[in-house]
Protein backbone atom coordinates (compact mmCIF):
# COMPACT_ATOMS: atom_id res chain seq x y z
CA UNK A 1 0.00 0.00 0.00
CA UNK A 2 1.35 3.40 -0.90
CA UNK A 3 1.71 5.95 1.84
CA UNK A 4 -0.14 8.92 1.52
CA UNK A 5 1.28 11.18 4.30
CA UNK A 6 2.43 13.34 1.64
CA UNK A 7 -1.00 14.49 0.35
CA UNK A 8 -1.68 16.52 3.88
CA UNK A 9 1.79 19.00 3.34
CA UNK A 10 0.62 22.34 2.72
CA UNK A 11 3.01 23.27 -0.39
CA UNK A 12 2.00 27.53 -0.23
CA UNK A 13 3.62 27.85 2.79
CA UNK A 14 6.80 27.24 0.95
CA UNK A 15 5.86 30.13 -2.31
CA UNK A 16 6.32 33.25 -1.57
CA UNK A 17 4.16 34.80 -4.59
CA UNK A 18 1.06 33.40 -2.44
CA UNK A 19 -1.72 36.21 -2.12
CA UNK A 20 -3.73 35.83 1.04
CA UNK A 21 -7.17 37.44 1.26
CA UNK A 22 -6.16 40.19 3.56
CA UNK A 23 -3.68 41.19 1.09
CA UNK A 24 -6.49 41.92 -1.64
CA UNK A 25 -8.03 45.11 0.28
CA UNK A 26 -7.27 47.29 3.22
CA UNK A 27 -9.39 46.18 5.98
CA UNK A 28 -12.16 48.36 7.36
CA UNK A 29 -10.66 50.50 9.90
CA UNK A 30 -13.45 50.55 12.54
CA UNK A 31 -13.92 47.73 15.33
CA UNK A 32 -16.85 45.12 14.80
CA UNK A 33 -18.92 46.34 17.10
CA UNK A 34 -18.45 50.03 15.85
CA UNK A 35 -19.52 48.50 12.64
CA UNK A 36 -22.47 46.92 13.81
CA UNK A 37 -23.59 49.82 16.10
CA UNK A 38 -23.19 52.08 13.00
CA UNK A 39 -25.35 49.87 11.07
CA UNK A 40 -28.29 49.94 13.69
CA UNK A 41 -28.00 54.54 13.26
CA UNK A 42 -28.24 53.84 9.76
CA UNK A 43 -31.24 51.77 9.79
CA UNK A 44 -33.03 54.32 12.16
CA UNK A 45 -31.68 57.23 9.84
CA UNK A 46 -33.02 55.19 7.09
CA UNK A 47 -36.84 54.47 8.65
CA UNK A 48 -36.75 58.56 9.13
CA UNK A 49 -36.36 58.95 5.27
CA UNK A 50 -38.63 56.27 4.26
CA UNK A 51 -41.13 58.33 6.44
CA UNK A 52 -40.87 61.19 5.01
CA UNK A 53 -40.53 59.44 1.53
CA UNK A 54 -37.41 60.30 0.74
CA UNK A 55 -36.40 57.27 -1.00
CA UNK A 56 -33.16 58.63 -2.41
CA UNK A 57 -31.87 60.26 0.99
CA UNK A 58 -32.72 56.74 2.74
CA UNK A 59 -30.62 54.52 0.09
CA UNK A 60 -27.81 56.99 0.28
CA UNK A 61 -27.93 56.47 4.15
CA UNK A 62 -27.69 52.99 3.47
CA UNK A 63 -25.00 52.94 0.68
CA UNK A 64 -22.41 54.73 2.45
CA UNK A 65 -19.64 53.46 4.59
CA UNK A 66 -20.80 49.63 3.94
CA UNK A 67 -19.62 46.86 6.17
CA UNK A 68 -16.79 44.75 4.74
CA UNK A 69 -14.15 42.50 6.34
CA UNK A 70 -14.30 39.77 8.47
CA UNK A 71 -16.19 39.94 12.02
CA UNK A 72 -18.60 41.79 10.50
CA UNK A 73 -21.70 39.31 9.36
CA UNK A 74 -24.16 40.92 11.74
CA UNK A 75 -23.74 43.96 10.47
CA UNK A 76 -23.79 43.31 6.70
CA UNK A 77 -27.01 41.32 7.45
CA UNK A 78 -28.60 44.61 8.83
CA UNK A 79 -27.73 46.63 5.93
CA UNK A 80 -28.86 44.35 3.39
CA UNK A 81 -32.38 43.91 5.47
CA UNK A 82 -31.76 47.21 5.32
CA UNK A 83 -31.57 48.05 1.70
CA UNK A 84 -33.92 45.45 1.18
CA UNK A 85 -36.63 47.28 2.81
CA UNK A 86 -36.23 50.55 0.38
CA UNK A 87 -36.19 48.51 -2.62
CA UNK A 88 -39.20 46.88 -1.77
CA UNK A 89 -40.79 50.11 -0.60
CA UNK A 90 -39.90 51.85 -3.38
CA UNK A 91 -42.15 52.23 -6.95
CA UNK A 92 -41.18 50.78 -10.05
CA UNK A 93 -41.78 54.29 -11.71
CA UNK A 94 -39.56 55.98 -9.21
CA UNK A 95 -36.76 53.41 -9.02
CA UNK A 96 -34.42 55.42 -12.65
CA UNK A 97 -34.83 58.78 -10.68
CA UNK A 98 -33.46 57.11 -7.48
CA UNK A 99 -30.75 55.34 -9.02
CA UNK A 100 -29.83 58.85 -11.80
CA UNK A 101 -29.51 60.79 -7.88
CA UNK A 102 -26.90 58.21 -6.66
CA UNK A 103 -23.07 58.16 -7.41
CA UNK A 104 -20.95 55.58 -8.96
CA UNK A 105 -19.78 54.45 -5.84
CA UNK A 106 -23.54 53.88 -4.70
CA UNK A 107 -24.64 52.91 -7.40
CA UNK A 108 -21.45 50.03 -7.27
CA UNK A 109 -22.52 49.10 -4.03
CA UNK A 110 -25.80 49.03 -4.75
CA UNK A 111 -25.60 46.39 -7.10
CA UNK A 112 -23.40 44.38 -5.04
CA UNK A 113 -26.42 44.50 -2.55
CA UNK A 114 -28.62 43.30 -5.21
CA UNK A 115 -26.63 40.14 -6.20
CA UNK A 116 -26.37 39.56 -2.88
CA UNK A 117 -29.66 39.44 -2.06
CA UNK A 118 -30.40 37.43 -5.18
CA UNK A 119 -28.05 35.06 -3.74
CA UNK A 120 -30.28 34.64 -0.40
CA UNK A 121 -33.34 32.88 -1.99
CA UNK A 122 -36.20 32.84 0.58
CA UNK A 123 -34.41 35.47 3.00
CA UNK A 124 -36.75 38.05 4.59
CA UNK A 125 -38.42 39.83 2.33
CA UNK A 126 -36.22 39.42 -0.30
CA UNK A 127 -38.71 39.43 -3.71
CA UNK A 128 -37.22 38.07 -6.91
CA UNK A 129 -38.78 40.31 -9.71
CA UNK A 130 -38.58 43.57 -7.12
CA UNK A 131 -34.42 42.63 -7.60
CA UNK A 132 -34.60 41.95 -10.78
CA UNK A 133 -36.31 45.29 -11.50
CA UNK A 134 -33.91 46.65 -9.53
CA UNK A 135 -31.00 45.25 -11.79
CA UNK A 136 -32.66 46.22 -14.93
CA UNK A 137 -33.22 49.81 -14.43
CA UNK A 138 -28.93 50.29 -12.39
CA UNK A 139 -27.75 48.48 -15.43
CA UNK A 140 -29.63 50.76 -17.94
CA UNK A 141 -28.61 53.90 -16.28
CA UNK A 142 -24.94 52.89 -15.18
CA UNK A 143 -24.06 50.72 -17.74
CA UNK A 144 -22.27 47.09 -17.75
CA UNK A 145 -19.16 48.77 -15.86
CA UNK A 146 -21.17 48.74 -13.01
CA UNK A 147 -21.57 44.79 -12.99
CA UNK A 148 -17.90 44.16 -13.88
CA UNK A 149 -17.09 46.78 -10.43
CA UNK A 150 -19.29 45.32 -8.19
CA UNK A 151 -18.26 41.91 -9.42
CA UNK A 152 -14.26 42.52 -9.28
CA UNK A 153 -14.42 44.47 -6.29
CA UNK A 154 -13.54 42.32 -3.23
CA UNK A 155 -15.15 43.91 -0.13
CA UNK A 156 -17.88 42.05 -0.25
CA UNK A 157 -20.92 43.62 1.26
Amino acid sequence: MADTAFRKIDIDIYDEDVLLETELYDPDPRDPSQVLSDAKQKQGAVRSSLAKSDIPGALDIALDSAPYGPNVDEAKNLTLQTVVTILNSTKSSDISNVIKALSQDAQDTLMKYIYKGMGMPGWGDVSGSVLLGWHEKLTEIAGTGCIVRAMTDRRSV
